[in-house]
């Protein structure tokens, strides 16, 4: 029984493994300052975790993240709803999102930069632009798969069109949306990551820049790992949380939809 316990987390111990064994190769063939080995970047993790600067820059980080996530959540599930409901909203919005689609997120950075300084602004609308497209389109998807007989049920009923979206297809879609947001949080943390890089004050980007310009390397794989490790404890969290929510329905199958 304990041994079934620990079964589901064997892969990812394995690949984790995997990848530190690689790396320790690696860094022993090249020779290079530029890849010091895991053994000499791990101990770097303790002390970032352990300094109030780098906390603050974490926290401050994920506080974009976070704000940029709920300020797309907001606007892209409606939209998409919408659009997988309604022809006249489809054909408004599909020109505009096939033109927006493989711009890179990062690349208008510069620009954002412009209208709206180096502060949080500029980087929230990036992380806000990364996100929204993979929610529209699972949105979508998850609008456009709801039985019209429960519509025409509703609508028989007397419901209006907006209850309609809130009380049937929005319950209905909630699984596909859920898959989008497991995106969401994936381009999110990347966005961030990228976006703080760019515009460097504070946070987890700058933290990075900052080290591989003083040629700390140690510390910028330490960072690469700690980020690598959100990454994996948001995306357990909110299967978690999926479960909770829908777990009558089939797990979650995400794909990496947009460009950062």
């Amino acid at each position: 029984m304990v041994l079934r316990r620990f079964l589901p987390a064997l892969p990812p111990l394995l690949a984790f493994a995997g990848i530190l064994a690689i790396w320790e190769l690696l860094s022993l063939y090249f020779g290079l300052d530029g890849l010091p080995p895991p053994s000499v970047a791990l101990r770097q993790v303790p002390v970032i975790l352990t300094d109030p600067q780098s906390l603050f820059d974490i926290v401050d980080s994920l506080r974009r993240m976070a704000i940029g996530i709920v300020l797309a959540l907001v606007f892209a599930i409606p939209v998409g709803l919408w659009m997988g409901r309604s022809r006249f909203a489809a054909a408004f919005f599909n020109p505009l999102l096939s033109v927006i689609y493989p711009v890179p997120k990062a690349a208008l950075m510069p620009i954002i930069m412009l209208w709206l300084g180096v502060g949080d602004a500029s980087k929230i609308l990036v992380i806000f632009l990364g996100v929204t497209l993979p929610l529209i389109y699972h949105s979508y998807q998850g609008s456009r798969a709801v039985e019209e007989k429960l519509l025409w049920s509703a609508a028989a009923m007397g419901m209006q069109p907006p209850a309609r979206l809130a009380r049937i297809v929005l319950p209905a879609a909630l699984p596909e949306i859920l898959v989008g947001c497991r995106t969401a949080l994936v381009l999110g943390l990347i966005t961030m990551v990228t976006s703080e890089m760019i515009a460097r004050q504070t946070g987890i980007g700058n933290l990075v820049f900052q080290s591989l310009e003083m040629g700390i390397y140690d510390t910028v794989y330490a960072m690469i790992v700690i980020i690598g490790a959100l990454g994996f404890i948001l995306d357990v969290l909110f299967e978690r949380l999926r479960g909770w929510l829908v777990g009558w329905a089939e797990p979650a199958q995400s794909i990496i939809v947009g460009s950062t």
